[in-house]
This record gives structure tokens, sequence and C-alpha cells, in this order.
């Protein structure tokens, strides 16, 4: 195969405990995200990467294919990187499965430039608003005159003098070539990584390129059950 997508789930998030299978708009959150990926026509195959038998029966009812993966491991990438080892491809997307109301249309575009195979790995960015750019939940990006991605920071990058230039948002998706997730998950978590807590450092820190490009941002990411009742209201719009 040349491309597959991959949605890491696991039960065990902080904040939001069983997450993954939480009901919306009757269906769990996973569902929605593998259902939007597999309107992606340019996927070899969809499959959710998981530690929890919980979420393997759960995506066998809706008809997705999971893989069982280690409990241990610290990142959603690394998560992938053992499922790779199962299900072989040229290359991977990383879909979060936090985020059921991502738009078709952004994971298609960060999987073309994935397939494009320009760098080893890619990801997308939009313009964050206002309100976002101080935030430290919201992650910032500065790419160089070829939109590849210099570094990444939960700080406001970059520093405005004067007049406020657009500040790029950092969309969570990212593919990699099966070689780089390998490789990955054979390096330690690196100083910045550490620092700033974002697991994309680690291949900047080792000198591996991340190609970007914009893509519309998902209106609402899942990090805590007052999010979930949120994205549980706007998926019954949209099926209304």
């Amino acid at each position: 195969m040349n491309l597959v997508g991959v949605i890491p789930a696991r039960m065990g998030a902080t904040r939001c405990p069983g997450k993954p299978l939480i009901k919306m708009a009757g269906k769990p959150m996973v569902q929605w995200v593998f259902e939007a990926a597999k309107r992606c026509a340019v996927f070899d195959a969809v499959i959710i990467a998981t530690p929890d038998q919980e979420i393997v029966e759960a995506a066998k009812r809706f008809g997705a294919d999971a893989v069982l993966t280690s409990a241990s491991h610290p990142t959603g990438t690394d998560r992938i990187a053992e499922a790779a080892r199962n299900v072989r491809a040229s290359w991977y997307v990383n879909i979060q499965g936090d985020e059921p109301l991502m738009p078709v249309e952004t994971i298609e575009r960060c999987a073309a430039l994935t397939a494009e195979g320009k760098s080893e790995t890619a990801s997308v960015y939009d313009w964050a608003r206002e309100d976002e750019i101080a935030n430290p939940n919201v992650v910032k990006v500065v790419t160089d005159l070829q939109d590849r991605a210099l570094y990444f920071s939960r700080s406001e990058i970059p520093f405005a003098r004067g007049r406020r230039e657009k500040c790029k948002k950092h969309i969570g998706i990212y593919g990699y070539s099966y070689d780089v997730l390998q490789r990955f998950s054979q390096w330690e978590p690196t100083p910045l990584e550490i620092s700033e807590s974002l697991e994309q450092l680690r291949f900047l820190e080792h000198g591996v390129g991340m190609q970007m490009s914009w893509a519309a941002a998902t209106p609402l990411a899942v990090d805590t059950p007052e999010q979930a009742e949120a994205a549980a209201r706007l998926l019954e719009e949209v099926r209304a």
C-alpha cells in the first residue's frame, strides 16, 4: 500500500477519560473521525491504533479495522509507528481521534501533501484568531519561504514588533514516511519537545523537514467533558 490513514485513540486521556467512545449524535466520537477519513479517496486503508480492547470491539461494530498496540507509548506518533509495522505502507497520515469535526478537505490536503513526498513529514496550519495567539493551548508554527516548518511553540511566534502580522495556528494532523516513523520511535524525547510538550519538535531537532500548507482548522477539538458536550451539539446540527 502507498498511503494509510491512522487514527490513534485511547481510553486513558487524563482530562476526559474514555473520550473515543463518548456518544455524539448517536455514534462514538472515534466513529465520526473514521467516517470522515473514509470519505477521503486518497487512502488505501484507514485503521484505528489503540491500546484498548474496548475500542477494538467498538471499531468492529462500525466496520473499522483496528490494530491493538502497547499501552506504554508516550505519544500518538509512537503508537502509529507500532501500527505501521503491522500495516505496511510507504506513507501514513495521523488523524487525531479527538477531532470529530475535522473537515474532510483538511484531511485530504495533508494526505496530498504527504503523498507528494517533498519531505519525510508533512502537516498543515490555519490562521490564528486574535484571541488564540497568546493561548498556550493553541500551538503556533513559523515556516520558511517554502512553507517548511522552522519551529512550533505554545508561545506567541513570531514576535510582533509594531503591526501584527498573521500568526499560523498548527493543526494537529501529520503525514510521515514509514522510515521516519520508525526512526522517531527509536529516538528519546528531545529538549525542546520536553520543554514545549510538542512531539513534532522531535523531528525538527533531529533535522527532519516538515512540509506545511494552509488548510481549514477544526471548529472544536475534544480535550474535556465540556468540549465533548459542545462537539455533540454541533454534530447534532450537522446531522439535522
